[in-house]
């Protein structure tokens, strides 16, 4: 009877609007109309506020309403809304925020005031008609009609209504006049068609990206067997439909089932449903459906026991609280959902402290609902009682009450969702409105007309801009209209956990959003996610076993394509994905491994600074670096001692440097080659290697002249090599070198080459010299100033004491010589990495003997026999 009644009105409030419609727009044309009186008043639950342009709202203030037997009679009929709801009470707060925080801008709809008229759709189908209705033609008895224009209407805009059933029905009449709509909670995909409802706009995204969105979080987790339960109603049928077809040319999976979820007491259905789920291999169950359903579907599955369920949760019912109780959340935690985008909106929270009843209008239809919230929520009635609502009770209400003292959800605005698509509709309103009244004369799309002023606007004008607002709210979230009038998606993804204490949490792990550019992007953080098995890990939820990488699918003939049978693949193939279609064939450089899951590179070899040799190279070439650094330092503190002045300290401090310059090219011999470590590699070695036994050759010369110089008439042999004709002979040979480099890197540069000669299985990255004679060329320079130095060194090693640092140039040549002997067959037959590796040992080797063997009794003498280190001990001849 309740269904049947609930039509009738319908039927019969849409023909009502359909004459009254017809009246409207046929008096302007016609004389014989003057005015238009109105048929029927409707006395509804609502609050309002004047302004200079009126704004409309739908809101569910109250879970359900009753209705006299007869709905039309000669006196106005009252209905009686039940059961309050704080939340959608908060949500019609919220618009008369957003309007009030308009109206002290500055910057938008200057000089004009917002007003509001706000209604309860008691969450029924009539109600909420019946309002939109209200709200579209007024409630005066009796108007007259302008003789040019049609009049401005009793709101230029609505905001609402929060189900899509409700959305549709009034859609279809109000889209008559153009009137823009902009839902903050319809979800149906079939409300983007535009030819049908050309003036219906949303901010909450529509079923269709909903659905895009469980999708990829379906593929996200590899989840390819699921069932699909929908709600009976527009909603529910519209995504059955919808997802089912966008899984199909996704390829992202399959239905085990789809089930619809009755209205109403029908244990015998749901019992149905519930067998099917517990004989079903799908673990993944998505639920679009309202609270209401899932409420009676989770009964039947706790009186069945039913456990080991992956729940999907759609966004309405992903934040219900109603469902998080101790008794459900060993089978409901761990579920995941995609829910309404959370905001912030500053000072709202301070607005409804501000709330507080009338009092000189208690009985008004016109404001009531602030006094049925503070009936309800101190449990008190005011005097004399409302006549239509009957939630209150107890004693009296004093208007006087705190409800701030109160434990009540109203003033909870940490999450706030449908709020949040609540304020950014009010918003799109405000500034469509704003761009409409700036817009320049002559400029507008309908400045033919004379009704573009503030007081004959009308509706149609503003929805033209409407289509093309585009702004950012404060919380940083862009809002506009695609061309089916649906704001730019984006959905929070939650998550339920059931913690320790008993307490339950609903947590975002990610979100998903449609970019500017239209492309679709998830994020999720995997590691937050809670998941309600015994393993803790993410379900599997497949018609067979995923085929592991290393195998392609074979599908099973007369099966969705996600049944089927793992092959593996051939030799030189690799998959490298679960379920794989097809097995692809290695690159050249590679080949599959033994599982066949991947094409492995062939190994790479190449001296590496994270092995072991490696590590040891470099370590000693740091080390030998800091020695150097420390004798540098010890040189220059003790620069004024005789030790380190005789023999030319300046060759001294520079052979220390071009030492460090050695130690430190090594480096570029580790690690994998590129093209500039192998054109600078050799050229840094054989430069500094040259520019340090060019002064260990001078400094064997200098001995030589001052033992010359000491004999009577060899004075002028000194002169002739002075410190002048030192650095010069040191640049002319450092310089000869870096000229054999320079030839030989730009007539055939060193390179870096991948061989594989070596090994079948692996690739040997090497640098190639290039020109073996520049190479050759390179090293035999080096060798050659090192043997001229070397000999004559060992002519000068029996000069008398003061002249002894020929012993020591003597050693350290003597070392250097028979490391770089031992390089060139050691080099030759170490192929790859081990070329490098003895290499930078002989460069290391060389470099330790000569510091250690040129400096290190310098440095003994300077810091533990200080008392050597004197001129006297230094002239001291011997006698014999």
């Amino acid at each position: 009877m309740g269904a049947f009644l609930d039509t009738f009105c319908f039927l019969s409030l849409y023909l009502i609007l359909i004459w009254l419609s017809f009246a409207f727009l046929t008096s302007e044309s016609s004389s014989l109309f003057s005015s238009c009186k109105l048929r029927r008043r409707f006395h509804l639950n609502g609050m309002h506020m004047p302004g200079d342009v009126v704004l409309g709202g739908l809101f569910e203030v109250h879970y359900t309403s009753v209705f006299p037997e007869l709905l039309f009679t000669s006196e106005p009929n009252q209905l009686s809304c039940q059961g309050f709801d704080t939340a959608g009470f908060r949500h019609a707060m919220t618009m008369a925020f957003a309007i009030d925080e308009i109206n002290k801008k500055n910057n938008l709809l200057p000089n004009v005031t917002l007003g509001y008229s706000l209604y309860d759709n008691c969450a029924t189908l009539v109600v909420g008609f019946s309002a939109a209705l209200l709200l579209a033609s007024g409630q005066e008895e009796q108007f007259l009609l302008p003789e040019k224009c049609f009049g401005t209407t009793p709101v230029l805009g609505i905001v609402g209504d929060s189900f899509s059933t409700f959305s549709i029905a009034t859609s279809d009449v109000i889209g008559l006049f153009n009137m823009p709509i902009v839902s903050y909670f319809a979800t149906c995909s079939c409300l983007s068609d535009r030819k049908r409802f050309p003036s219906f706009f949303r901010t909450i995204p529509s079923d269709a990206f909903q659905v895009r969105a469980m999708i990829k979080i379906l593929k996200h987790f590899g989840w390819t067997w699921a069932g699909l339960l929908v709600s009976d109603d527009d909603y529910g049928l519209h995504v059955a439909q919808t997802f089912q077809s966008n899984l199909a040319q996704s390829g992202g999976g399959c239905l085990a089932y789809s089930e619809v979820l009755p209205w109403g007491e029908h244990p015998a259905e749901l019992k149905r449903i519930v067998e099917i789920m517990k004989k079903s291999t799908a673990r993944v169950v998505i639920v679009f459906a309202h609270q209401i359903h899932m409420i009676q579907l989770i009964e039947e599955v706790v009186r069945e026991n039913v456990t080991g369920i992956q729940w999907m949760a759609s966004e309405a019912w992903s934040a219900a609280a109603v469902l998080q109780t101790p008794r459900l959340m060993p089978y409901l935690s761990g579920t995941l959902g995609v829910a309404i985008r959370r905001g912030e909106i500053p000072g709202l929270r301070d607005f409804l402290l501000q709330i507080q009843p009338d009092l000189q209008h208690n009985n008004s239809y016109g404001n009531s609902m602030v006094n049925q919230f503070w009936e309800y929520t101190f449990q008190c009635r005011f005097a004399p009682p409302h006549a239509g609502w009957v939630e209150a009770g107890g004693s009296l209400c004093t208007g006087q009450e705190d409800l701030e003292s109160v434990g009540t959800e109203f003033l909870d605005v940490s999450d706030l969702r449908p709020e949040y698509n609540i304020y950014k509709a009010v918003y799109a309103l405000a500034y469509a409105l704003d761009d409409t009244l700036q817009g320049e004369p002559g400029r507008r799309p309908f400045s033919g007309q004379s009704c573009d002023t503030l007081k004959t606007l009308e509706p149609w004008q503003l929805l033209h801009y409407l289509e093309k607002v585009n702004f950012t709210t404060s919380f940083g979230d862009q809002v506009s209209f695609d061309e089916n009038g649906d704001a730019l998606p984006i959905y929070d993804i939650m998550n339920w956990l059931w913690l320790p204490d008993g307490r339950t949490k609903v947590q975002s792990v990610g979100f998903v959003k449609k970019l500017a550019s239209k492309a679709e992007e998830l994020t999720l953080d995997d590691d937050k996610i809670f998941w309600n098995f015994d393993s803790k890990q993410l379900p599997l939820s497949v018609c067979s076993e995923s085929c592991p990488p290393g195998t392609r699918m074979l599908r099973r003939k007369r099966q969705p394509f996600c049944c089927f049978d793992c092959v593996a693949c051939s030799e030189g193939k690799f998959s490298n994905n679960t379920d794989s279609m097809e097995c692809i064939s290695c690159p050249e450089d590679f080949w599959s491994n033994a599982q066949r899951d991947h094409c492995v590179p062939k190994k790479t070899e190449f001296l590496s600074y994270h092995e072991p040799l490696g590590i040891c190279l470099t370590t000693t070439s740091l080390l030998g670096t800091f020695i150097c650094a420390v004798v540098l330092g010890i040189f220059t503190y003790h620069r004024s001692t005789p030790i380190v002045r005789a023999n030319n300290s300046e060759l001294s401090f520079l052979l220390l440097l071009s030492l460090k310059s050695c130690f430190l090219c090594s480096l570029l011999f580790i690690g994998r080659p590129r093209l500039w470590t192998c054109q600078l590699r050799h050229a840094a070695f054989g430069i500094s290697f040259v520019l340090c036994v060019s002064c260990i050759l001078v400094k064997t010369m200098v001995v030589l002249a001052v033992f010359k110089a000491s004999k009577p008439g060899g004075g002028d042999s000194l002169k002739m090599f002075g410190a002048a004709q030192q650095r010069g002979t040191v640049v002319v040979l450092t310089f000869i070198q870096a000229a054999i480099c320079t030839a030989w890197i730009v007539s055939a540069s060193p390179a870096p080459h991948k061989n594989t000669q070596y090994h079948k299985d692996k690739i040997v990255y090497e640098c190639v010299v290039g020109s073996t004679v520049g190479f050759a060329v390179l090293l035999g320079y080096i060798g050659l100033l090192a043997i001229l130095s070397f000999m004559l060194a060992f002519l000068a090693r029996n000069l008398p004491d003061n002249f002894n640092e020929a012993k020591l140039i003597t050693f350290s040549l003597l070392i250097f010589c028979a490391v770089w002997i031992a390089f060139v067959p050691a080099y030759v037959n170490s192929p790859g990495k081990y070329a490098d590796a003895v290499e930078v040992f002989a460069i290391l080797a060389s470099s330790f003997g000569l510091l250690l063997a040129l400096f290190g009794p310098k440095c003994y003498v300077i810091l533990l026999r200080p008392e050597r280190n004197t001129k006297k001990a230094i002239i001291r001849h011997t006698h014999g």
